[in-house]
């Protein structure tokens, strides 16, 4: 059976090294309305200029940037394509259905070709590289020859311990976005409070600690990787600096030393999707683990 995979935008394969352009994953776009103009993430809107922009952008909380799902007809386009050149079989990746109508809006969509093409929607549960990793390493696997069934399995196996963590070192843009409100957004502005954002198994974006000032909200982001990724070898996972302007990532990168923490990965930046609603002001990490034969996959 002939298979494609898929991964919408926020997954940062474009903005990845290249040698994930080459591997034939397919890329549904979100749209961004930025300005006046609205951009195809991926296709014309360059991520750096993108938190370039936001940085000097006059009067912030007015001119949001604002972000739009694929239509149901483009999402129809992908399908019908790969129905065309052969396909029988389709393993979606969306962003997280937490951050968005995305991943319903392709389910919905899928329905419609039960009869034409074996679709499985994946709800990833993250944004951001972690995304586009994990239609990755599915497409390792399909090159690989391995069933759709167990690819699935260790999709999951992954997904379950996969981690996005950083630090919004200014709280602008999630006020703006209503994603923090009322007194918690004052105190945090008044105070210098930065949240350590993370993803839940929901897939929600939320606060897993507030910090008082950026460097030291840094600090216990690495300190809160360490102990998470424990005695795990390198060999074994996969970690890369996630960042959206490049403000912070040097901070980030000079701390991260005093905790031997070493990324084996390129840096890849946060899709101007994701990162419109955190502003121009992230640092973190992305950290996939990879199963070892020892370990049971259920």
């Amino acid at each position: 059976m002939k298979r494609i995979v898929m991964c919408t935008s926020t997954g940062c394969i474009e903005y990845a090294p290249e040698r994930y352009k080459k591997m034939g994953i397919d890329i549904i776009r979100v749209h961004v309305l930025f300005e006046g103009k609205e951009y195809l993430e991926g296709y014309d809107l360059d991520p750096v200029d993108f938190y370039a922009r936001l940085e000097k952008i006059e009067n912030p909380k007015d001119n949001l940037p604002k972000t739009a799902m694929p239509t149901p007809a483009e999402i129809k386009e992908h399908f019908d394509k790969a129905i065309e050149n052969g396909y029988e079989e389709a393993i979606v990746f969306a962003i997280s259905s937490g951050l968005g109508g995305t991943y319903n809006e392709i389910c919905l969509v899928a329905k419609e070709y039960s009869d034409r093409l074996n679709i499985h929607v994946i709800d990833t549960k993250i944004t951001s590289f972690g995304e586009g990793m994990l239609a990755i390493r599915a497409k390792m696997m399909v090159d690989e020859g391995m069933p759709t069934e167990d690819i699935l399995k260790e999709i999951g196996w992954m997904m379950d311990r996969q981690i996005f963590m950083g630090v919004d070192a200014k709280l602008d843009y999630l006020i703006y976005n209503g994603r923090l409100k009322g007194g918690k957004a004052f105190l945090g502005q008044m105070l210098g409070i930065c949240p350590v954002v993370h993803f839940n198994k929901d897939g929600d974006c939320v606060a897993l600690e507030s910090v008082r000032t950026p460097k030291k909200a840094l600090a216990r982001t690495c300190e809160i990787l360490k102990e998470r990724i424990g005695d795990r070898s390198p060999e074994d996972y996969l970690l890369w600096h996630v960042y959206t302007g490049p403000s912070y990532i040097a901070i980030l990168k000079e701390i991260e030393k005093k905790y031997g923490i070493e990324a084996n990965h390129e840096d890849v930046i946060m899709s101007p999707v994701s990162g419109a609603h955190n502003g121009p002001w992230l640092a973190g990490f992305g950290y996939l683990p990879i199963r070892r034969p020892d370990e049971p996959l259920e």
